[in-house]
C-alpha cells in the first residue's frame, strides 16, 4: 500500500440478501483489514436494513456487499434509498458480483448514485488488492466534520442513532463534549471471557431475553475486538452473533481497542457516558478476548459476567483466573461439551475456595452453565434471571419485572443429542457399511458355492 489513511476507516462488509455467497466478501474484507480499515463483518444473507441499520450505527464510511443473487439492481438501490431517508448519504456503496451484473446495470447502478460497482474487467486491469486500495481510498474521510452540537442532548434523548454513533467517533478521536449524563440510575453489565468463548452469543440472547422480558425498555451494546499490531487494522465481527439487535429499542457499537494488548478500548468509558446521554435504560460492554490475569472492565461496569468453556485444562489453572475472585456470575458456556458437568464442579470448588464459602450450597453459586447457541436454553433462562438479580440489588433499580422461574442445571439434558450420542450419525453408518461388507462377503461366498456347484454338476453329466 503506497499511501497512508488520514483517518480511522470503517467499513461495513456483507453478502446480499437470499446470498449465501460468502467466500468473495471474505477474501475482500481481509485485504481491507490488512490495509488498515476497520470492517464491520455481517456475513451472507443480509438484508438492506439490516445493513443500513449497521452502517448507520457503526457510524462506517463505506459499505461493500457482493451480490450474486439476480436482484443487484433492486437490492443496491434500496439501499442507497434507505440511506438517503435516515439523512446518511455520505455512506458510500460499492459492490460486486462478477458476471453476474451487467455492464449496462453497472452504468445504471453508477448513474443512480452507488459509489462503484466493480467488474471483471476491473479485475484484469486493477487486480484485486488495486480494487481493495480504491474502497479504502474512498471511504478515507472524516465522517463528524458536520457534527451538530446545538442542543446535543436533547437530540440525545431522541436516540437519534446516527447522533449516537457520531458522538462515539468524536470520543474516538479525541474530542472532548459535554453531555448531560444520569450515571447512577443506568447499569452497565460487562461480559468478558477467553476468545472463543462464545460471549457474543451469550449477549445475543440476553438482549434478546431483556427485549422480550421488559417490553417499554431500551438497552445498548458496546462490544470490543482487537486491532491488529502489524496494520492497524481490525476484525469486528460481533454482530454476525447479534440477531436481537435489529429492534427499534436496541443500539450496538463496535469499537476497536486500537491497541493489540489490551481488552478494552481507551474510549470505552465516553462510550458509555454517550450511551447514559441517550437515556438507555441498559448497557452492555462486551469486551475483546482476554486472558487469565485480565479483570481491566471491572473499572466500567457496575455488575459483570465471566464467560468461559469447559475446556480450560487442569483444574489447577482456574486458580489463575482473575474474574473468578470478583465476577457477579459466571457462565460455562458449550456446556454441551464433552466433560461439562465435571467443569461445572471444578469451577463452583473454586469459586467456594475464592470466596471462602466452603459451607454454602453448590445450587446457590451463581454459576451456570449455558448453550448459547441452542434455542430458550435453560441455563441462559436462569443466567439471565441471575444477572437481572444482580442488577437490581447492585444498582437498586426496579425494572418492575414479572418473576420466572425456570429448571436449574438442565442445559445438557434439554439437548436434542446429548454428549454421548454427538456421534450417532457415524456409528448409524458405520454400522451399516458393516453391514454391507459382510452382506458382500456373503454374497462372494454364495457365488463360489453356485460355481463349483454348477462345476461339479458339469463333471458329473460327462460321466
Amino acid at each position: 500500500m503506497n499511501f497512508t489513511l488520514k483517518n480511522k476507516v470503517r467499513i461495513v462488509t456483507a453478502a446480499s440478501l437470499f446470498d449465501g455467497h460468502d467466500a468473495a466478501i471474505n477474501i475482500m474484507r481481509r485485504i481491507m483489514q490488512a490495509k488498515g480499515a476497520e470492517v464491520i463483518h455481517l456475513g451472507h444473507n443480509r438484508s438492506a436494513a439490516d445493513i443500513v441499520d449497521c452502517a448507520i450505527q457503526e457510524d462506517a464510511q463505506g459499505i461493500a456487499i457482493t451480490s450474486y443473487q439476480g436482484g443487484h439492481v433492486e437490492f443496491f438501490k434500496y439501499i442507497f434509498d434507505l440511506l438517503k431517508e435516515k439523512n446518511c448519504s455520505h455512506i458510500k456503496i460499492f459492490g460486486g458480483g462478477g458476471g453476474t451484473i451487467l455492464p449496462t446495470e453497472i452504468e445504471e447502478l453508477h448513474q443512480y448514485g452507488i459509489c462503484r460497482i466493480y467488474s471483471p474487467d476491473d479485475g484484469r486491469k486493477m487486480g484485486l488488492e488495486g480494487m481493495i486500495e480504491d474502497v479504502v481510498k474512498q471511504c478515507d474521510f472524516s465522517t463528524i466534520d458536520n457534527l451538530q452540537l446545538a442542543n446535543i442532548n436533547e437530540t440525545l434523548q431522541k436516540k437519534d442513532e446516527k447522533t449516537i454513533a457520531q458522538l462515539i467517533t468524536a470520543a474516538e478521536n479525541g474530542k472532548s463534549i459535554n453531555l448531560q449524563i444520569n450515571k447512577s440510575t443506568i447499569p452497565v453489565l460487562g461480559i468478558t471471557g477467553t476468545g472463543g468463548a462464545g460471549k457474543s452469543s451469550v449477549t445475543d440472547e440476553i438482549v434478546r431475553r431483556f427485549l422480550n422480558r421488559f417490553s417499554d425498555k431500551t438497552i445498548a451494546v458496546i462490544s470490543v475486538d482487537p486491532s491488529k499490531k502489524k496494520t492497524g487494522g481490525a476484525l469486528l465481527g460481533d454482530r454476525i452473533r447479534m440477531n436481537s439487535i435489529h429492534n427499534p429499542r436496541a443500539y450496538m457499537r463496535s469499537l476497536a481497542t486500537r491497541d493489540s494488548e489490551v481488552a478494552l478500548s481507551a474510549h470505552v468509558q465516553e462510550a458509555i457516558d454517550v450511551c447514559k446521554a441517550a437515556a438507555f435504560d441498559f448497557v452492555i460492554l462486551e469486551s475483546a478476548g482476554v486472558g487469565q490475569s485480565d479483570a481491566s472492565i471491572l473499572e466500567y461496569v457496575n455488575v459483570s459476567l465471566y464467560v468461559m468453556t469447559p475446556e480450560y485444562g487442569a483444574a489447577s489453572q482456574l486458580e489463575k483466573i482473575n474474574m473468578l475472585d470478583y465476577a457477579d456470575v459466571i457462565a460455562i458456556n458449550k456446556f454441551d461439551k464433552a466433560g461439562a458437568l465435571d467443569s461445572l464442579h471444578d469451577v463452583k470448588k473454586q469459586y467456594k475456595r475464592n470466596h471462602n464459602l466452603f459451607t454454602a450450597k453448590d445450587e446457590d453459586l451463581p454459576i451456570v452453565g449455558t448453550i448459547a447457541s441452542q434455542f430458550n436454553d435453560t441455563g441462559v433462562n436462569q443466567l439471565f434471571e441471575l444477572l437481572v438479580d444482580a442488577v437490581e440489588k447492585k444498582c437498586s433499580v426496579d425494572w418492575g419485572r414479572t418473576d420466572t422461574h425456570h429448571e436449574k442445571n438442565t442445559a445438557t439434558k434439554s439437548q436434542i443429542i446429548p454428549p454421548a450420542r454427538v456421534r450417532y450419525l457415524a456409528e448409524i453408518a458405520e454400522t451399516i457399511e458393516r453391514y454391507d461388507d459382510w452382506a458382500k462377503e456373503q454374497t462372494d461366498i454364495a457365488t463360489k458355492m453356485y460355481q463349483l456347484n454348477g462345476a461339479i454338476n458339469i463333471m458329473n453329466s460327462k460321466h
